[in-house]
């Protein structure tokens, strides 16, 4: 087994609002009891169809036919799909078929016999490690909620004396009743959500089926984590589970913004570090990086910081190849003429504001409804301020930031003081801190990591074979790191050691212009 294919996973309240389970096999070890029902109804209906001379099949692998064909979906769906790769066709019939019907239905009856057999004689046994974390995220404010396809969820949960954990319970009763498809389709995620009333994007599915991690991509769950309990967690990875553990122990529930951190002086460097970056060579990158102390040095006056000619022509050479965005707290036009490149991404004001290619567009419409706010802020600022050496107001479209870099210590609390009153004044303004920089933005949930998650999926790079990498130098690029720390890689740009959820550095503008041109060489090329 590949220990690098598994990783740990915290899950933030700041990020997810509910999380779905999976019955079988991640709660339950009901798994084994099913497989054994499986290979028993296969096994014989086989000998049927051999004392019949009727073709039959090699006898019921549950190492593999069971992964492969029926862990995870409707039993009906389950007799099809098993039956289907052995060539033989036989009617669907009606539910209420005998289990000694030849029928889809009469076999997936003859099944559910087998498996209620089966668990009167082994009883239902859970995962300790499961139940902790359930418990840890009902108390940190999570909903929870539970499916299977089997339409004996209620009882098994019964059984296991767990049933009042959850919830939400979307299970083959629901899915009969509303004629929900199984999986790999993702009906039984979605109605569960629906039923707990959280977004998708902002729902985490937990699964150790293939088909299962499959449904989580198809649905556009925020994250999905594969449970490997067969040691072959590259299955899971390669179905579309966003990270692989084996075990829910591995999981971490908190509330806090940001996942646990390290200090940047103890980080690795990216450039010693790019081939566990990428993990594989197959896997592409994404690539985003912040432009002011990441592209450019940081500089006295935000107006000097020219993108040098060389690192430009480093990032056309990446954009040729991989996806690139530039996400800057800058102003749209103002960054997209400094960096003057035509295929790339650019979103300014902290991703407020996107374009990019092939007519992509961006503007959060709940932000546009903070310009009049902003426009006020914005007058009485300059006007408090105007009396204070060294202050400079900056404004973008969507914030302004207020630099301070070239004022003296002792004023420094006057200028927070009236940044904090105007963010009193106008409740739909918030504060926001940067390098020797305090902004007020739009009161809106979104941010620099909200960007970088909304063009994974707008592009369609949301997917396994892609890992999207963010370079940043900037508090306000905490937010991408952090985003991206179960999913991705983020890489800070060094300057005074402080803590942050990047897992690699760099020391400067020119190590991260060595770095991009050393990606430009590791990744494959986009389709």
């Amino acid at each position: 087994m590949n220990n690098a294919a598994r990783s740990s996973v915290i899950l933030r309240r700041s990020r997810f609002d509910g999380v779905i389970f999976d019955l079988d096999g991640v709660v339950t070890r009901t798994a084994q009891v099913h497989a054994a029902a499986w290979k028993q109804l296969f096994d014989e209906y086989r000998e049927e169809r051999v004392r019949r001379h009727l073709p039959a099949y090699a006898p019921f692998d549950i190492d593999r036919d069971y992964r492969l064909y029926v862990d995870g979906k409707l039993r009906y769906d389950g007799i099809q799909s098993f039956l289907e790769s052995c060539g033989i066709g036989i009617p669907y019939g009606q539910p209420e078929d005998s289990p000694e019907q030849e029928t889809v239905c009469g076999l997936a009856n003859r099944k559910n016999n087998l498996f209620l057999q089966h668990l009167q004689r082994a009883g239902v046994q859970v995962y300790d490690s499961t139940i902790r974390l359930i418990r840890q995220l009902r108390d940190h404010g999570f909903k929870v909620a539970v499916i299977s396809a089997s339409k004996n969820c209620l009882a098994v949960l019964q059984a296991a004396r767990v049933e009042g954990l959850f919830h939400a319970r979307v299970d083959g009763v629901v899915a009969a009743k509303l004629h929900l498809m199984g999986k790999p389709a993702p009906d039984l995620f979605a109605e569960a959500a629906s039923r707990l009333g959280t977004a998708p994007t902002r729902t985490v599915v937990v699964e150790d089926a293939i088909a299962g991690v499959e449904a989580g991509r198809r649905g556009g769950f925020g994250l999905v984590i594969g449970v490997d309990r067969t040691g072959k967690p590259h299955q899971l990875l390669d179905h579309g589970a966003h990270v692989v553990v084996a075990d829910l122990a591995e999981a971490e529930v908190t509330e806090d913004a940001t996942p646990p951190t390290k200090n940047t002086a103890d980080l690795p460097s990216a450039l010693e570090c790019i081939d566990q970056i990428l993990n594989s060579r197959a896997r592409r990158a994404a690539v985003f990086t912040d432009y002011d102390g990441t592209l450019t040095p940081i500089v006295a006056h935000p107006e000097d910081a020219v993108l040098r000619q060389q690192m430009r022509e480093i990032v056309r050479r990446l954009s040729h190849i991989t996806p690139v965005a530039v996400i800057s707290g800058r102003d749209l036009a103002d960054v997209r003429e400094r960096v003057d490149l035509e295929d790339i991404i650019y979103a300014g004001s902290h991703g407020f504001d996107i374009i990019g290619p092939a007519g992509l567009r961006l503007e959060r419409p709940e932000a546009k409804e903070c310009l009049p706010a902003l426009d006020v802020a914005e007058a009485r600022l300059r006007e408090k301020l105007s009396g204070i050496p060294g202050a400079q107001i900056e404004r973008k479209k969507y914030s302004i930031a207020i630099h301070f870099r070239n004022v003296a210590e002792c004023r420094l609390p006057d200028i927070e003081s009236l940044v904090d009153a105007m963010a009193a004044q106008h409740p739909n303004l918030r504060k926001r801190h940067g390098k020797k920089v305090f902004e007020l933005q739009p009161n809106v949930a979104w941010h620099k990591g909200r960007a970088v998650l909304w063009l994974l999926e707008v592009l369609r790079l949301d997917t396994p074979d892609v890992v999207p990498i963010y370079l940043g130098d900037d508090l306000t690029d905490e937010d991408a790191f952090e985003a991206l720390h179960d999913r991705g890689a983020g890489i800070v740009v060094r300057d005074e050691p402080h803590p942050t959820a990047a897992r690699y550095a760099l020391e400067n503008p020119a190590e991260v212009g060595s770095f991009l041109a050393l990606l430009a060489t590791q990744t494959p090329p986009r389709p």
